[in-house]
């Protein structure tokens, strides 16, 4: 469960900023909230970011994508001398000296935890880990350079893990790689965490997702619901080119050659032959099924077969979903109602959660939306982006949010001026 993810000098977002899934104390729709351990609060389902088009919505997710793989991945696959690949905020000169900091509280296992750390282009220079049992603050550990701190409740190997750890790697990514067992319960929810950041989905990503794994049956429905024509599908094996499997052999050689002996080539098809694809049925005018490639069905389906596979597992298992540009492709039933599953207490029954983006402003027409889970947007004149709840705003439950917010009274919407003054004929 997120309750907050804050960041700081990272892409757009310059000043320390951050999007809440707390709940406030204003009244609203009832919805599927998830009681806060050790609090009196409750946290929410869904959170749903507005904005004009390069307004930063999408550089605080990733923002968050940074925070993930940093955790995930900066023992295992960073480059021992190549630093930390963040990107500080571009516009002021200065902040390229100073860190960019990021952090995420959440809860794994009935205990509220807070983790962040600073880095600048060359290390992490700082990192910390506190735990709120009972809703009292314990330190895990604290991070300053390479020198790290820990709690008198921290179990487990410490020195040796401190040894191990580099410049450019975080410590829990350090623990976890050598199986920490508390620390990798930890990191299990940013693994568990799943990111649509791609509007654009070819069929090839498709295939290779469901070589290991199966189509959700009630992804098929979900498409039968909104009109695709889709009632079912099939998986299929084709051959693969010559001139596909020798470019993979020799991709695989490239790589091989400049990262060592040990790099991983996902999807290596140089020895193979067959691989397998997706086929979707529709039902023809007789009553038979006709099955059609992915190449024969629209770019939102494409999109809607992976992320709704994703948002079922999240259902199912309790987790969080970030997607981007969630109407990207979609009518806004669809969209709709991929929040309603969030939404309905009856449907989210393992606290799963939702973040998104969108430029849909028919979602706020929504009777079940609250106006703390409504996010906008928007950039100052320097050209920093900063995140605002529609809460913060003084409204009522009863207020047309849709108009209220393409009239402006909110922000966070594209201004284009006189636009005779700008393009007219000269």
């Amino acid at each position: 469960m997120l309750l907050r993810f804050s960041a700081k000098n990272y892409l757009s977002v310059a000043d320390a900023d951050e999007i809440s899934l707390v709940a406030s104390s204003l009244k609203g729709p009832e919805c599927s909230l998830l009681s806060i351990p050790g609090t009196d609060l409750s946290a929410l389902p869904s959170a749903i970011i507005y904005g004009a088009n390069a307004s930063g919505k999408t550089n605080f997710l990733k923002a968050f994508s940074f925070l993930r793989n940093a955790i995930l991945q900066s023992h295992t696959r960073g480059n021992p001398e190549g630093g930390v690949p963040r990107i500080p905020f571009r516009l002021d000169p200065a902040r390229a000296e100073e860190t960019s900091s990021l952090e995420a509280e959440f809860v794994v296992e009935g205990v509220r935890l807070q983790y962040g750390f600073e880095c600048n282009d060359d290390a992490f220079v700082a990192e910390w880990l506190y735990a709120y049992p009972e809703g009292k603050r314990r330190r895990m550990f604290e991070r300053t350079g390479n020198e790290v701190e820990f709690g008198s409740h921290f179990k487990g190997p410490k020195k040796i893990l401190v040894e191990l750890m580099r410049p450019n790697s975080l410590f829990i990514s350090t623990a976890t790689q050598n199986d920490h067992e508390e620390l990798s319960k930890i990191v299990a929810f940013f693994r568990r965490t799943r990111l649509s950041m791609n509007v654009a989905v070819a069929k090839e990503l498709i295939n290779n997702t469901f070589k290991k794994d199966q189509v959700d049956e009630r992804t098929i429905e979900f498409l039968k619901s909104i009109g695709t024509g889709i009632t079912g599908f099939r998986q299929t094996e084709v051959e693969i080119p010559e001139s596909v499997r020798m470019l993979t052999k020799e991709f695989a050689t490239i790589a091989r050659k400049h990262m060592g002996d040990n790099v991983v080539v996902e999807d290596d098809t140089s020895d193979r032959s067959m691989d397998v694809a997706i086929e979707f049925a529709h039902t023809g005018m007789t009553g038979e099924l006709c099955y059609l490639g992915l190449e024969r069905e629209s770019s939102g389906t494409r999109r809607l077969v992976l992320m709704m596979n994703t948002v079922f597992k999240a259902l199912d298992e309790g987790n969080l979903v970030i997607i981007d540009e969630l109407d990207a492709s979609l009518h806004t039933f669809a969209a709709a109602q991929i929040l309603e599953l969030f939404e309905n207490p009856k449907i989210n029954q393992n606290g799963a959660q939702l973040v998104a983006t969108t430029h849909d402003t028919n979602l706020l027409s929504l009777s079940k939306l609250r106006r703390d889970q409504i996010w906008f947007c928007e950039k100052d004149r320097a050209g920093a982006s900063h995140l605002f709840p529609l809460s913060d705003i003084k409204s009522r439950p009863t207020d047309n949010f849709e108009q209220g917010y393409l009239e402006g009274r909110y922000g966070a919407i594209p201004y284009s001026g006189d636009l005779v003054a700008m393009f007219g004929t000269k």
